[in-house]
């Protein structure tokens, strides 16, 4: 019997950077954590690059990547930001699609996505060849080859959508099985009604297009991917193993049983769901039962042998086709009864008008630059992928039929930057949820804002105003927010960002920190040509010029500053564009002097007369700097706060134990300075070079006599970090036997602690040390070496702690 088994995880998260500075800034709501990519990623993306899997003890006997066994795709979106910023697990992604390739008989395990997230059939067929060229681009950049497979984002499928892949040399995608209308076996001229789930999914089918092409279609098992991600099957890898293997029939037909679900399933959905997958993978493999495979493999070694026609307008994740998208269908989260999504047609409605306006003015723009508009559009991934100035220029050079002037280069990018964001608006996760002000919907509506940000640069038109009276037809939930106006006017306006805003930026936060000459404030490096500064107590003056450009459109700007900070959160700055040399000196020459003598109020109005209304203040920062700003300025007041709290507390310890041990409630005004101050050492506790174990224990022991709210989010991420921290020391000197000992007693410290915590990057730089430096000591211990014998004691015993096999 042939029986195969592939688990498909879809991973993905929605674009997140902010439009104008193309980086992700604070989102309190993923605390502990910066945002959400940074989140999901600690719980899923890399443990899922190294997962462990567990003996009938408990204890870890492997370490493995979960993506080399088994099929997965990843949206271009997040692929770029781990790059940036997980680079060891996107380092650890591709090694894994490479090692697919050689077990799988040269069929790698990554498949393409759709770019960012369209909802295809909703989309233009200009937009859908962007998106699956764009998608293959990024694709051969990272994995150094041509897909085999793209995901369609929610599997949302028609027609059109399969005549692109199959365009473009895509050999299959995956749906669910609901997705099949009908079937039939090749040759035959009798179709049979498979609709509402009846299609045999073990098999791969044949989808014969229109135009003369055929793509494959693989539909997943239904029932086992629900109970993936829904019945909770990911509590027990052996579970998951059986449900699988049990949905084998006993036939002598090939069959491959398989599943797609979210890749944030494996993790952040269910915590140490990777772990279960690692299991299952590994005791498949085991059992001979069955063989894992990827779609490449099965679809060579068994190509379709019926045919199949999709239901159009369908998906995996809205049972009315792909109304979730555009209309009130019912489909939500259903978290939030007597709610509606009425506001998701209004939304895609204003969408649409701007995406189709703009379209118009990018059509008729673009050709004066002698370019193909649509096939420049294609091919700007490249610039997306790499926005060096030298790739700039190659770039232009392929597309248009003459060298450009500075200034039409400028609106040449920016042409085709209103493209790229009039696409980003369209990321389905701005329809998927309930309520219009959620932060998904709020992102589109940025890069809808961009859009007619940049539209407007490019013409005397106001694309806004008229978007905004069709974006107020979306109606919120929530009586604060009232409809999509308000909200675009409450959270995207204050968002919006030009050159004179981001030096604004750089002249504000040059008074609270040093800048090299040259230096880059997000996606706009900055060259500083003139920085003076002031000091007199706390106040402090900062003049000076600077060149600031984007990377993004190559717009380039001379601008002047003046700052005056005079305490707490009080400052002023102006900004304006370079006029001349002489205006920059005089400007300098008047300022000086008077804050020299103390005058800040003729400092203010010297600003004024100088800068006009181009004033700013503290609010002019940007998010992250804007917090970093705030906690020096409060620094000072909350070390008062913390005085008055910690004489408060350890001044009444004694009344309020006796308090305690007679039954009676605390008062309110002592419990809070308890949990103020036990919050607040437990941070400095938890973050110190060497981990005090006595003391943590001791502020541990107290909260719990006070009946203390700790911050166990926050304190377990601590904890996890100065863990990590430690053992990479360990990992880089493991002959500093005092550190291996730290280590065993600040891991038994962190196992009884009320925290959550996730040992897995410990354990893992613990089992790397496994093969060579106890392998090592181990040798040399049989041969009686005593300080061998005394280091593998203690190693062994770390282990222990940590619950790997070290033997």
């Amino acid at each position: 019997m042939e029986r195969y088994v592939c688990i498909h995880g879809h991973f993905y998260q929605p674009p997140r950077e902010n439009a104008w500075l193309e980086q992700i800034e604070i989102q309190d709501s993923a605390y502990p954590y910066h945002d959400w990519n940074e989140r999901i990623s600690a719980e899923c993306y890399t443990p899922n690059a190294e997962s462990r899997i567990l003996d009938s003890e408990g204890y870890i006997t492997h370490i493995v990547n979960n993506y080399s066994r088994m099929s997965f795709n990843y949206g271009p979106t997040v692929l770029s930001w781990m790059e940036r910023n997980v680079p060891t697990t996107y380092d650890a992604i591709l090694r894994a699609d490479r090692s697919s390739m050689e077990r799988f008989a040269g069929h790698g395990s990554a498949l393409a996505q759709a770019y960012n997230h369209m909802i295809m059939p909703l989309a233009t067929r200009r937009d859908k060849e962007t998106q699956v060229r764009w998608g293959i681009a990024d694709f051969q950049l990272r994995f150094g080859r041509m897909p085999e497979g793209m995901w369609l984002p929610e599997t949302a499928v028609d027609t059109e959508t399969l005549e692109v892949l199959a365009e473009h040399d895509i050999r299959f995608t995956i749906l669910a099985p609901r997705q099949a209308a009908r079937v039939r076996p090749i040759g035959s001229s009798d179709w049979i009604n498979v609709d509402g789930e009846a299609v045999d999914t073990t098999t791969p089918y044949v989808q014969n297009l229109p135009s003369g092409r055929s793509i494959a279609i693989f539909f997943y098992d239904g029932p086992i991917a629900k109970a993936v991600a829904f019945e909770g099957i990911l509590s027990s890898g052996e579970s998951f193993a059986g449900r699988l293997l049990g949905a084998c029939r006993d036939t002598e037909s090939p069959q491959l049983i398989h599943i797609a679900v979210d890749g944030e399933t494996f993790g952040h959905h269910h915590r140490f769901g990777d772990m279960a997958l690692a299991y299952a993978l590994h005791h498949i493999e085991g059992s001979g039962t069955a063989r894992i495979t990827n779609y490449g493999e099965y679809l060579a070694m068994h190509p379709p042998l019926h045919e199949v026609e999709v239901l159009e307008n369908s998906s995996w994740s809205c049972v009315h086709g792909v109304e979730r998208w555009r209309s009130d269908c019912g489909c939500n989260s259903g978290g939030h009864p007597g709610w509606n999504q009425a506001w998701r047609g209004p939304l895609r409605d204003a969408l649409d008008w701007l995406r189709d306006t703009t379209a118009s003015l990018y059509a008729q723009e673009t050709p004066r630059y002698g370019v193909d508009p649509w096939q420049t559009r294609d091919d700007y991934i490249d610039l997306v992928q790499d926005r060096s100035l030298d790739n700039v220029r190659a770039f232009l050079l392929r597309h248009t039929n003459r060298e450009l002037r500075d200034n039409e280069r400028i609106t040449l990018l920016k042409l085709l930057e209103l493209q790229r964001h009039a696409m980003l608006m369209y990321t389905s996760c701005g329809w998927f949820f309930d309520e219009i002000s959620g932060i998904e919907t709020v992102q589109v509506m940025q890069y809808a804002g961009r859009v007619a940000q940049l539209a407007q640069e490019l013409s005397s038109d106001s694309f806004e105003g008229q978007f905004l009276e069709r974006l107020a037809e979306a109606k919120s939930n929530l009586p604060e927010h009232g409809d999509g106006r308000h909200i675009y006017e409450r959270f995207v306006q204050p968002a919006i960002v030009d050159l004179s805003t981001v030096a604004a930026h750089f002249a504000v936060s040059s008074v609270f920190e040093s800048y090299d000459e040259d230096t880059k404030i997000f996606c706009y490096p900055v060259t500083a040509e003139d920085f003076r500064t002031s000091e007199m107590g706390r106040a402090r003056l900062a003049l000076g010029k600077m060149w600031l450009s984007s990377e993004i459109t190559t717009e380039s700007r001379l601008f002047t500053f003046g700052v005056l900070y005079f305490g707490e959160h009080n400052l002023n700055a102006g900004i304006r564009l370079y006029r001349d040399e002489q205006s920059y000196l005089e400007m300098v020459d008047e300022l000086t002097p008077v804050f020299e003598a103390a005058d800040f109020t003729e400092v203010i109005r010297s600003i004024d007369r100088h800068f006009g209304t181009s004033t700013y203040s503290l609010k002019s920062l940007f998010k992250d700097e804007q917090r970093k700003v705030m906690n020096y300025i409060l620094e000072g007041t909350l070390s008062e706060i913390e005085q008055v709290f910690r004489q408060l507390y350890e001044h009444n310890y004694p009344p309020m134990r006796f308090l305690t041990e007679m039954g009676n409630p605390l008062p309110k005004a002592f419990k809070d300075a308890a949990e103020f101050i036990l919050n607040t050492d437990l941070r400095r506790a938890l973050t110190a070079e060497e981990i005090d174990v006595a003391r943590i224990e001791n502020l541990v022991s107290n909260a719990r006599i006070w009946c203390s709210e700790l911050d166990a989010e926050g304190h377990g991420y601590l904890l996890q970090q100065t863990l990590a921290r430690m053992m990479r020391q360990l990992f880089e000197n493991p002959d500093d036997e005092e550190l291996l000992d730290r280590m065993t007693s600040a891991v038994d410290l962190a196992v009884s602690l009320p925290f959550p915590l996730d040992l897995g990057q410990v354990q893992t730089l613990y089992y790397r040390i496994l093969p060579t430096e106890r392998k090592e000591r181990k040798e040399r211990a049989e041969r009686g070496d005593e300080a061998a014998v005394n280091w593998l004691e203690r190693f062994d015993t770390l282990g222990c702690h940590l619950k790997v096999r070290t033997f």
